[in-house]
């Protein structure tokens, strides 16, 4: 058995090695790498076969510059809302209040710089204080209290929406002032010499992609050195050069127009801080393993209440983010505002990757999964699908997600 798997299997190419060996040593080592990373990988090609399906099918208009922009734009919050959906879902709860949420912090931002003429600097402090407040008396409940997540944030949901209603009296709110409508609406200046692209952004782009190649070496690195599985080489330089790819089109569709909306500033601050958290801070460790394993966490040391407090704090912090920007893309705070965005926030986390058990999932998998919910309906919307087939469409791809999940787990249970 032994000599039957080295004929197989060279020794010039094991894994993390070169990979140097013959062709069909090759495909075999990079097919066992990309059924080790399915789950990593499997909906970053879904999205791009989606982006490559509909810019065919629109000859082209969902890659046009100023669509792509409005892409960003249009699904910026609901990408805000799914990476801390995303670390809630990991701890091995949900949070049905998030859309409600967001509704009251736009109706009290509404009230604070429309009604009261507070500065708006001033007004977005307080919006988020009163965020981290909601989130945190919810995970009181919940980490403390012992009260199951979906009770306590489902009344959540119903008492941020009465006190939304109640707070701008049925009304519509608005204007908020110019500086806040930047925030959801506006686009980094133009420095530099004058050429036919955004100078800003393409400095932006560029840096991004050197530190994109630096992040993958570094990991595969550190994985060699603890003896972890990695990809071959060849296939690691092709995902690299994929990756570089991926960012340089996006920067230079985005460059060729108005450059990068601030918005997008915010969610890539966001992107690299909570990523750097899952994977190497104390407290992303502690969200992994109490979602993972909440006895065995617990005869670790970790204080599963306090994590699970903070992570609900921080969901909290993020939806008024979120509303922040909804409202200021908007101008104007509605009752009816934030409706199923928990839904749509929920859906992006295990469309990105997150496990229905809790412990599995990334940050840039939440990322990806509110993009794949962004083009499609982008898409649709271009190529004129009524909205009740797109719901239906949105409604077949998170359940072909999450039975992606239930059908690994029993392969590698099995």
């Amino acid at each position: 058995m032994s000599t039957e798997v080295t004929d197989k299997t060279p020794a010039a190419a094991p894994p993390g090695g070169n990979g140097t060996g013959t062709g069909d040593g090759l495909l075999q080592l990079m097919l066992d790498g990309m059924r080790r990373n399915m789950r990593q990988y499997g909906m970053l090609i879904a999205l791009g076969l989606i982006v490559a399906l509909f810019a065919v099918w629109t000859d082209g208009d969902l890659l046009l510059p100023r669509n792509v922009s409005n892409l960003v734009l249009q699904n910026s919050y609901i990408l805000i809302l799914a990476i801390g959906m995303m670390l809630v879902i990991i701890a091995g709860h949900i949070d049905l209040s998030v859309g409600s949420l967001t509704a009251f912090v736009g109706s009290m931002a509404a009230v604070f710089m429309v009604r009261n003429d507070m500065p708006w600097p001033l007004a977005v402090v307080l919006c988020l204080a009163v965020g981290a407040i909601a989130g945190a008396v919810q995970g009181f409940f919940i980490a403390y209290g012992g009260i199951p997540s979906f009770i306590v944030t489902l009344a959540g949901m119903l008492t941020f929406r009465g006190l939304t209603e109640i707070f701008l009296e049925g009304q519509t709110l608005g204007p908020f002032p110019k500086g806040l409508q930047k925030l959801a609406n506006g686009f980094m200046p133009e420095v530099g010499p004058e050429t036919n692209y955004h100078n800003l952004t393409l400095l932006l782009g560029f840096g991004l992609i050197a530190l994109v190649v630096l992040q993958e070496v570094r990991d595969r690195r550190r994985q060699q050195e603890f003896a972890l599985d990695v990809l071959p080489a060849k296939l690691f330089l092709l995902k690299l050069v994929a990756l570089a790819a991926a960012v340089l089109t996006v920067t230079l569709l985005l460059a060729s127009y108005k450059g990068a909306p601030i918005v997008l500033l915010i969610l890539g601050a966001l992107l690299v801080g909570f990523g750097y958290v899952m994977r190497n801070a104390v407290i992303g460790r502690h969200i992994y393993a109490i979602g993972g394993n909440l006895p065995a966490a617990k005869l670790s040391g970790v204080r599963d209440k306090k994590v699970t407090f903070l992570v609900f704090l921080n969901m909290g912090m993020l939806a008024a983010l979120a509303g922040l920007v909804f409202a200021a893309r908007f101008n104007a705070a509605s009752p009816k505002a934030g409706l199923n965005f928990e839904l749509e926030a929920i859906a992006a986390a295990f469309i990105g990757g997150a496990s229905m058990s809790g412990g599995v999932g990334t940050v840039l998998g939440a990322i990806i999964g509110g993009l794949v919910l962004g083009v499609l309906n982008n898409g649709m919307n271009l190529v004129g699908i009524g909205t009740d087939w797109q719901q239906v469409i949105k409604g077949l791809v998170l359940l072909a997600a999450v039975g992606f999940d239930v059908w690994n787990k029993r392969k590698v249970g099995s």
